[in-house]
């Protein structure tokens, strides 16, 4: 898939859901279960164990259902290595430069971090395709509003803070796409298997992004 494709793509989903488990047949799981509620972007931290043996197998299993990408990537170095696993989005909390340069080397979406406006920029004349707001719960929707205002033309991704309360409010206030955690994927429901659960909060937050836009 292109990277303008798997723009669009996030685009429309607008929910990249970032997950933490304990292993591959977990997280294989999980992105079933999120896929169901229609939830199709799945986020393999890196500081998941064995990060990129789980990239592979999630991607091997589930194919192009869902859009696997990595995160908590820092450097050019490690942004190769998980697309060499199968990723097709790299996700940072901070803005470094190789890390953006090797995702478009193999045209993939990067995703780099920023807080200040003045990050943001420097992240989005850098390539950045989005740039992740972290951690936006510090601000809340009120901090994207003030930063989208004067800097409109850059899709920011809140991350950090955004739950079913809180969703409507981001992208009220500008946000293009949403990065979720534990408020998506709780760890209770990790804990138990409870994957019926994940499925219909992932529904529940689906249904609030069509909510606030409208459709």
């Amino acid at each position: 898939m292109r990277r303008y494709e798997q723009v669009q793509r996030m685009r429309s989903t607008a929910i990249f859901a970032v997950i933490r488990a304990d292993s591959s047949k977990q997280l294989i799981d999980v992105a079933w279960a999120l896929r169901e509620g229609g939830c199709d972007l799945i986020e393999v931290t890196m500081t998941t164990p064995n990060a990129l043996a789980v990239i592979e197998k999630t991607v091997s299993e589930l194919g192009d259902k869902v859009l696997v990408g990595a995160g908590s990537v820092l450097d050019g170095e490690t942004a190769r290595a998980t697309i060499l696993s199968g990723a097709e989005y790299v996700v940072s909390p901070i803005t470094n430069y190789g890390m953006i340069e090797m995702a478009h080397r193999y045209d993939k979406v990067a995703i780099p971090g920023a807080y200040t406006p003045t990050e943001a920029l420097n992240a989005y004349t850098a390539g950045a395709d989005f740039v992740k707001i972290f951690p936006a719960d510090v601000g809340g929707p009120e901090y994207v509003k003030a930063i989208k205002a004067p800097l409109p033309q850059i899709p920011l991704v809140p991350t950090g803070g955004v739950d079913l309360d809180t969703i409507e409010a981001f992208f009220k206030a500008g946000a293009d796409a949403v990065g979720v955690g534990s408020a998506l994927v709780k760890k209770d429901a990790l804990k138990k298997g409870d994957m019926e659960e994940i499925k219909r909060t992932a529904g529940a937050f689906m249904e609030k992004v069509r909510k606030v836009r409208g459709s």
